[in-house]
């Protein structure tokens, strides 16, 4: 039998993850010699907490709130990727170095993809205007794999303005900001609105999006998966819009994590998607 590959997520708390449902329902299925924990690091432990995952003999692990900055510069190498989005949610260990990547972005264009294939949409990125609701760190990994499936225009808005404008320097000729209040404004002529805010999680407020004049070829995308069906999916589809929930972006961001430290190619699967969900 090979090895023990031992693996985890980190973050504080930690308790709610569902990534150890994902990954050990792949370790199981694959019958792989393998373990997946959740280890809880308050944000003042997290060198010597990361120093005992090495000394443990951990292949790797993946990253949540609130470290994906702070472990940054922990690592030895931290990929383009990661540093052009500002945070990490994936580390791999090697001879005791830890190697930092985001693979948030790919989760992001690979549900999209992949919505398209299984859903029948005909979502392309060159059909229209992309609008991103919310500045934070998803949103960051949104923009950049907006940009990297050549949208035309990138419209953000956010609350706080200043920081949705801190985003045109990733490539001015295609991102621009709106204010808040105009949000539904930019609707009638959008391939593509992604919610990229906490609001609707759990019943976390509401977005008051008016979908009144939208285009009505547009697909409504909310990477909130709890509640999987959002306030905001709910007013899209009232409207007969196409909606994309969330739920996959989670399960293909957690892909190409596993596949790097089990050396086994994962797919997703109805019975993972209906486990992550109960």
């Amino acid at each position: 039998m090979t090895d023990l590959i031992k693996t985890g997520v980190i973050g504080h708390p930690i308790s709610h993850s569902k990534s150890p449902l994902i990954h050990n329902y792949w370790i199981e299925m694959y019958q792989l010699n393998g373990q997946y924990g959740a280890i809880d690091i308050a944000p003042e432990y997290l060198k010597d907490g990361v120093q005992k995952l090495i000394d443990d003999g951990y292949a790797g692990f993946n990253v949540t709130v609130p470290h994906k900055q702070a472990i940054m510069e922990l690592c030895h190498e931290v990929d383009d990727l990661a540093s052009q989005v500002g945070a990490v949610n994936t580390v791999n260990i090697r001879n005791g170095l830890l190697y930092a990547t985001n693979t948030d972005v790919f989760g992001f264009t690979e549900n999209l993809k992949n919505a398209a294939r299984n859903f029948g949409f005909s979502w392309s990125p060159d059909l229209g205007p992309a609008v991103v609701l919310g500045a934070g760190g998803a949103a960051k990994a949104v923009v950049h794999g907006l940009l990297r499936e050549n949208v035309p225009e990138i419209i953000i808005t956010n609350r706080t303005k200043e920081k949705a404008l801190e985003f045109v320097a990733l490539d001015p000729s295609i991102i621009k900001v709106i204010d808040w209040d105009n949000r539904s404004d930019v609707l009638n002529t959008a391939n593509l609105l992604v919610n990229t805010t906490s609001v609707g999680m759990n019943g976390a407020g509401d977005l008051e999006m008016d979908f009144s004049r939208a285009n009505e070829d547009m697909l409504v995308h909310d990477i909130v998966y709890a509640p999987l069906y959002t306030d905001l999916l709910k007013a899209a589809r009232e409207h007969d819009l196409r909606i994309l929930t969330g739920i996959g972006m989670l399960l293909y961001q957690a892909q190409p994590a596993f596949e790097d430290w089990y050396d086994t190619f994962v797919e997703i699967t109805p019975g993972l998607e209906e486990l992550v969900l109960s």
